[in-house]
């Protein structure tokens, strides 16, 4: 089973879960979104899997500094055009494991999608 971790580098969240992960010998692909980007269609993807409330990282500073105007009424669709222009608006990390998805990250969550070496 191929491991695709997406996010940016030096997110902390996405350093704690790349140190779980190479801690339990999971080899994984990192996709850094920033660098390489992000296709509609894996957002699109994602959004069937765990709705976009979840994928779009509200907290982060990028989107606080949005507009009320902007951050106000969202759609699946807003939230889609809002990440593909500013990839650090979709919550880090996301893990994809076959049919597994994991938005966020937990050593608990890993551990119960069968991550761990336990």
């Amino acid at each position: 089973m191929t491991v695709e971790l997406y996010g940016i580098p030096n997110c902390d969240t996405m350093k704690k879960a790349r140190a779980w992960l190479d801690a339990q010998d999971v080899t994984y692909v990192f996709h850094d979104y920033k660098k390489v980007g992000i296709t509609e269609d894996r957002l699109r993807r994602w959004i069937g899997m765990s709705g976009w409330e979840v994928l779009l990282n509200r907290n982060g500073t990028t989107f606080r500094k949005l507009p009320e105007a902007e951050r106000s009424d969202m759609s699946a669709d807003r939230a889609v055009a809002l990440m593909l222009a500013q990839p650090s608006m979709i919550k880090r990390p996301v893990l994809e494991a076959g049919d597994t998805l994991l938005v966020g990250f937990t050593p608990e969550r890993y551990d119960a999608a069968g991550l761990g070496n336990a």
